[in-house]
């Protein structure tokens, strides 16, 4: 169970100083925010032993010296991003600090702003959340941006579709030119200055969740900066709890949506070299919620993530600080009350059993056709329907003001129903869907190798290149199956883009992908062969997919004949209510609601529950409809023949654990970890142990603990301290 750091697979993000309280022990440690302290908390977290990050907003942040003018000798607050009213678009519940619309001089402020984090020796920089609201673009900066970008003068972008398409366009490109500055030139400095290798990530939401709250970010624009050595996949109970529709009814699917927001994720590093850790948040940034329902849903969140089997490094918590010490309402609403003792021990379970989700053998079972649903960057950029105004409140939604959410349109627009039509039918009946990036399909070849059966819909999001048709089209010939969704309906297939201009036009790109095809423009609906694959055509907005059983059946429908049509055997599926992953020894779990039957899971073996504070043995395991399961199978042996049973083996705890040692009398191990919390380890010992002891802060101690004959494994709870807790476990017989 031990753990190199410099593997970085597990670390946080944390503003405060070093606390022994949320001295997490994981991998590495991003010190947020670039101020006065941040030398200090830097050396700090070093001094534990925590390889040092450093994490800075790149879209606001306390640059209160740039605004004002103390920085270059001119204000900036023509730079904050505006609504059409003329009011700046600020950062949570702050006055004076905006969102930035990121201009040459804000990217020259930035580097300078981060530089002292180089020379205090930081090795990592993590530039997060580039954002520009859908709802600005009217600030003097961004229209001097528009002359330049576009060569014509600034136009409203809220009074055509162009407009707004062209603002966000602009939007997503100024963001990605002002990472590629930032990033290039403290690379340069950092070696030319110390001669040492710097590295930038970008921690950024889901282009799901993105485009749902309505904001433009670079997203998969981030793959042409080469000096991005990877990312944050922000998702947390915050985005993924956003509710959406299915067959007509609004509700929360967190585990639902978490599970297609980490699948896009995968997209931004798949066939790269880059990394992606997977972000888990234990709460979230709404502090109206029970611990009851932060644990629920963290639950959901977790296992959505680790059905990704693509991706074993995570952020395990943003804020400990706020988790380990924060309060929040007590179940019945009396009360503010700080974090509950058993889910303290779950959590730190878990995060140190992430450390491990780097298996070599992984199975799927259940249904194995994974589906892809095509999304591109473009579906960020015509979330605002020209001529509508929505409430002052819907200008910002960032997942805390859903209650505040009354008006009929805005509503609509939060749901996002266009996307969840093509996807929450499918996840539903227990499909693997997995969104696909359109627009990395022409930036690597054999992009869609993995997939026999693809998704698309131009109703939502546009091509921005015509080539990526050239390769779908060969895509399909080759024996793809290609469902068109849609009925030319958008108002957004009107902008100027390449589908409408120069000598050849189109009313809308499905026409160009269709000619491509060496299809009628105009066919009817229907299934068409092309080569050795198919096209099917179902002439409906994905919209009407989300709003009854019939518009979800029907994309089901169209997935049956399009899978049955390939005469693979492989290809067929069956509907099921869960999702079920082996990682290794891992068991991954989670059965869904609202789908086929109401019936749980059962799963027979002998294994450590995970998400149970006292880590307990189970023979068998039911998983209800709603819930989840993160289980240790204590039955598997790898698939490599290596079935020998360790004598001696930490299956799981809520430690680090250092300097193991295993002699032929006596197990010893150090545990480091946060104060306050009652910490556990489930131990597999082949035979029972004498006596367990624990030597800290200068006494020894006698440890209770509890042996289960069935599985040979035994329970052990204790204490952190400060400089370590060396645990020591006397074999059966006697000292030699």
């Amino acid at each position: 169970m031990m753990s190199m750091r410099e593997n970085e697979r597990t670390g946080f993000q944390e503003g405060s100083d070093f606390a022994e309280s949320y001295d997490l022990q994981t991998d590495f440690v991003m010190v947020y925010g670039v101020n006065s302290s941040m030398q200090e908390r830097i050396r700090q977290w070093a001094d534990r032993g925590y390889r040092v990050h450093l994490m800075t907003g790149v879209s606001w942040g306390g640059y209160q010296n740039y605004l004002n003018g103390q920085f270059d000798g001119r204000t900036h607050w023509d730079e904050a991003q505006k609504y059409s009213t003329g009011e700046d678009i600020i950062h949570g519940t702050s006055v004076d600090i905006p969102y930035m619309v990121p201009t040459i001089a804000y990217s020259n402020y930035l580097i300078e702003q981060i530089r002292p984090a180089v020379d205090a020796g930081v090795e990592v920089i993590h530039l997060e959340e580039p954002e520009f609201w859908v709802e600005g673009g009217y600030s003097a900066a961004f229209k001097r941006e528009w002359r330049n970008y576009y060569n014509e003068p600034w136009s409203h972008p809220g009074e055509s579709a162009d407009a707004q398409y062209r603002a966000s366009k602009l939007k997503a490109y100024l963001y990605t030119r002002c990472l590629d500055r930032l990033c290039s030139a403290l690379k340069e400095y950092s070696l030319v200055r110390y001669g040492r290798v710097l590295r930038f990530y970008v921690p950024t939401h889901s282009l799901i969740n993105y485009t749902q709250w309505r904001i433009v970010s670079p997203e998969s624009r981030l793959l042409d900066i080469p000096s991005i050595n990877g990312y944050i996949a922000q998702i947390w109970t915050g985005t993924s709890r956003t509710p959406n529709v299915y067959e007509g009814i609004r509700a929360e699917r967190t585990f639902e949506t978490a599970f297609l927001e980490y699948g896009i994720m995968q997209e931004l590093v798949r066939g790269t070299d880059r990394r992606m850790w997977f972000l888990h948040d234990p709460i979230e940034d709404d502090p109206k919620h029970t611990w009851g329902d932060y644990r629920a849903n963290y639950f959901k969140t977790l296992t959505a993530s680790l059905l990704h089997p693509g991706v074993a490094h995570y952020e395990v918590a943003p804020w400990p600080y706020r988790i380990f010490e924060g309060e929040y309402p007590a179940e019945d609403g009396s009360r503010k009350e700080g974090i509950p003792a058993g889910y303290a021990t779950t959590l730190l379970n878990v995060m140190h059993t992430l450390e491990h989700m780097d298996q070599p053998d992984i199975e799927v079972s259940g249904n194995t056709l994974q589906i892809g649903v095509l999304l591109a960057d473009s579906a960020m950029y015509q979330r605002k329907t020209p001529g509508v105004v929505t409430a002052g409140f819907m200008m910002k939604y960032d997942g805390t003001n859903e209650a505040e959410l009354t008006d009929e349109y805005a509503l609509g627009l939060l749901n996002f129903s266009s996307f969840f039509g093509l996807t929450l039918p499918l996840v539903k009946h227990g499909l693997p869907v997995r969104p696909v990036q359109l627009d990395n399909i022409r930036r690597f070849a054999g992009y869609l190798d993995d997939y026999r059966v693809l998704i698309v819909s131009y109703e939502f999001m546009k091509p921005e290149y015509p080539d990526i048709h050239n390769a779908l089209a060969q895509w399909v010939r080759e024996g793809g199956a290609l469902i068109y969704i849609g009925d030319d309906s958008d108002p957004y297939h009107q902008v100027r883009e390449w589908w409408n201009q120069g000598n050849r036009r189109y009313r809308s790109p499905r026409e160009h992908l269709f000619e491509c095809l060496g299809l009628d423009t105009q066919m009817p609906e229907g299934m068409v062969r092309v080569g050795k694959g198919v096209l099917v055509y179902e002439k409906v907005h994905p919209e009407l997919l989300a709003e009854s059983k019939e518009g979800a059946e029907r994309l089901r429908g169209a997935v049956r004949r399009a899978t049955g049509s390939l005469n693979d055997p492989l290809l067929q599926w069956s509907s099921q209510n869960y999702f079920l992953l082996h990682r290794g020894p891992y068991v991954i779990a989670s059965v869904m609601q609202e789908s086929v039957h109401s019936d749980p899971l059962e799963l027979a073996g002998c294994y450590v529950d995970l998400l149970d504070p006292l880590l307990p043995i189970h023979l068998q395991v039911s998983v209800q409809p709603g819930e989840q399961a993160f289980l240790y199978n204590l039955d598997y042996r790898k698939s490599d023949g290596g079935d020998t049973v360790p004598e001696f083996e930490i299956i799981a705890s809520s430690s680090r654990i250092e300097s193991f040692t295993e002699e032929s009398y006596l197990v010893h191990f150090t545990v480091r970890g946060p104060s306050k919390v009652l910490a556990a380890a489930r131990i597999r010992c082949l035979t029972k142990p004498v006596g367990i002891t624990q030597r800290a802060g200068g006494q020894i101690a006698s440890l209770p603990w509890e042996w289960d004959e069935s599985s040979s494994t035994l329970l052990v709870r204790y204490e952190h301290h400060p400089e370590g807790t060396l645990i020591e476990i006397v074999k059966t017989g006697s000292r030699p």
